[in-house]
């Protein structure tokens, strides 16, 4: 029993260090989790994961130990709120090229502290039992007069339970492979990895899987791959010689991302009022695509700009603006440039954030109108106000050479919401002083001003030759506010499914003398505009991947953590579950959803090929 004890007291600091970590893990694995958790399968991996700490920290002192350990718990707790927060906010759990562009939360403080909750701080309260230990064990161990192990000893017990982990870890990320290869190697869906292996597991592949993607970056593509990605290029952007072929040509093309303008809101009243009584007037006039969904990753509003303007997938993490702002891009300001277009961007915030002032030149746009070309008259939330912005706006457009793209911005309705005393007077009944019924104000707001910008286009004669289109950016409503939409929407909860089809953001494309209007029911996405608009304004674009939306037979919706959609069935990668979309019922994996799943993942795979080695440029290179 002696022994037992001085064996016990000697690692006194390891056990604790291993209880309350992995305890801290699994409950952040819960706090991610979207319905479907079990802690005891999530317990293997992760107990593996703090094991390979534990086996480093042995071969030192027992000073050293407990510096290592207690160094590893705090850094573990930092970024276990780090993640949680970033998961609010993006549904992401935070990578290694999120860290290096880390502008991605401290450029929006008021963000951040909204998301923060106190109860956030109790990850470190351990640290504070951990002290305590330490100090009982060294007067303990002193007493005892027990002294430190034999290197010999020390190395037998580093090999064993590294040898431990290792082989647990290996089976657990051998078996998630198997379930959904290239997984782990493309990490497209980070948050199942984090809910599969654990937090610490998933950030020893991501730091594994940058430093191996910054090598392939110098890498030189093979010969076959870039031959596979071109062919595929080549056959999805086969051109349409169908429905309004050219009917835009030589007509100005306005295009306006609004920030966080999700479906929902559309034709939807509270207390018998219109949220959005301008778009909803607007969408009546226009071509409108109610099956219209967000592909946005960690990059938030320029993965919307990329999508709408480039056609190619975002980024698995950071933003595409910072990690490949050398490349080279085959984007639709640049094709409008070539045919003679004034293309021009237009946005109320820092020019340098996203890194507009050096990406937006890539794109194509001759100038970029931000935050320096405009007075700052009047501010709400973020910086400029919509309604100054727009007014603005519509002065410089006045000047701009025929034809022109402009492509304007908004900022107003940014998450937190938090400016309800200058959205003005909108009533929200029961939502007042909620999430929810913020937004419902701010969105109001915003209508209000697009309203009045549409309406100024058409009084001046400016819509008699422009094709304008509006869209969502990315989602409003985070899902840690669920019920209060759920409430609004009459219902008691969301499936995940219907969380799913709740992602819709607002599309329309108006068209001189209200041509072509009514709605499209077809499913697509931010990655469709460009080869849509390609159609209409009779342009030459190969190196596309999303399709027409006019001429299109087949929906076909892909995210970037690998979910689809094809307009039919559902595809939720979280889960790695089917859906038929009109009964909700999970189907079996047959064969063809099996192919349909691949299809996907290889989309998305040879988007990021592209990116990493600037395949557009060898492409434009190689069309000389």
């Amino acid at each position: 029993m002696k022994k037992l004890k001085e064996v016990f007291l000697y690692n006194l600091d390891i056990l604790a260090f291993i209880i309350l970590v992995t305890t801290k893990i699994l409950i952040f694995g819960k706090n991610i989790e979207t319905g479907y958790f079990s802690y005891k399968s999530l317990f293997y991996p992760v107990i593996a994961s703090v094991l390979l700490i534990v086996c480093i920290s042995i071969l030192f002192t027992m000073a050293t130990r407990r510096k290592i350990l207690f160094t590893a718990n705090l850094l573990i707790s930092i970024l276990l709120i780090a993640d949680l927060n970033y998961f609010r906010y993006f549904k992401d759990v935070i990578s290694m090229p999120v860290i290096l562009n880390g502008f991605q939360l401290g450029a929006v403080k008021s963000s951040v502290g909204d998301l923060f909750n106190l109860t956030d701080l109790l990850y470190f309260l351990d640290l504070i039992v951990i002290l305590f230990i330490h100090k009982y064990q060294k007067i303990k161990l002193r007493s005892l007069n027990i002294s430190s192990l034999r290197l010999k000893t020390k190395l037998i017990a580093f090999i064993s339970i590294f040898l431990v982990a290792g082989l647990i870890n290996f089976k657990e990320i051998n078996a998630l492979s198997k379930e959904q290869p290239k997984l782990i190697t493309t990490m497209y869906n980070k948050v199942y990895i984090a809910k599969q292996l654990g937090n610490v597991n998933y950030h020893y592949l991501d730091i594994f899987n940058s430093v191996s993607n910054a090598i392939s970056k110098r890498t030189p593509v093979s010969d076959k791959t870039k031959e596979e990605v071109k062919s595929f290029l080549q056959t999805n952007s086969q051109k349409s010689t169908k429905n309004l072929k050219g009917v835009g040509e030589n007509k100005n093309l306005i295009t306006i991302q609004v920030e966080a303008l999700q479906a929902f809101a559309i034709n939807s009243k509270i207390d018998g009022k219109e949220i959005t009584p301008n778009l909803n007037r607007w969408i009546k006039r226009s071509a409108y695509f109610n099956n219209y969904f967000y592909q946005t990753s960690s990059g938030g509003t320029s993965d919307a700009e990329f999508l709408s303007n480039n056609s190619l997938y975002p980024s698995a993490s950071g933003s595409v603006t910072y990690l490949y702002s050398g490349n080279e891009f085959n984007a639709l300001p640049k094709a409008l440039k070539d045919k003679g277009y004034t293309t021009t961007a237009f946005h109320g915030f820092r020019e340098t954030f996203w890194n507009r002032n050096v990406i937006y030149p890539k794109y194509g746009f001759d100038t970029f109108y931000g935050e320096k070309s405009y007075n700052i008259d009047e501010e709400i939330g973020l910086g400029l106000s919509d309604k100054s912005f727009l007014n603005q706006s519509i002065e410089k457009m006045k000047t701009l050479k025929e034809p022109y793209y402009s492509f304007l911005v908004t900022l107003t309705s940014h998450y937190p919401f938090d400016n309800v005393d200058k959205y003005g007077d909108f009533n929200v009944g029961e939502f007042e002083g909620t999430f929810l019924g913020n937004y419902l104000k701010s969105i109001h707001y915003t209508d209000e001003q697009l309203g009045v910008f549409l309406d100024n286009l058409e009084k001046e004669g400016m819509l008699d030759n422009s094709i304008v289109v509006l869209y969502g950016d990315h989602y409003a409503i985070p899902k840690d506010h669920q019920n209060e939409l759920a409430k609004f929407l009459n219902k008691d909860s969301f499936t995940d499914l219907e969380w799913m089809e709740l992602q819709k953001v607002p599309m329309m494309i108006h068209f001189p003398k209200d041509e072509y209007k009514g709605t499209r029911k077809m499913y697509g996405g931010q990655i469709d505009l460009y080869p849509t608009l390609s159609n209409i304004f009779n342009l030459e674009t190969d190196n596309v991947m999303g399709k027409d939306l006019f001429n299109s037979k087949d929906g076909k919706v892909i995210f970037r953590n690998g979910s689809f959609s094809n307009g039919n069935i559902f595809y939720l990668s979280q889960q790695n579950s089917f859906y038929d979309i009109k009964t909700g019922k999970k189907l079996d994996e047959t064969d063809a959803l099996q192919n349909e799943k691949e299809s996907a993942v290889s989309e998305l795979e040879y988007s990021d090929i592209i990116l990493k080695h600037n395949l557009i440029k060898k492409f434009n290179t190689d069309n000389k």
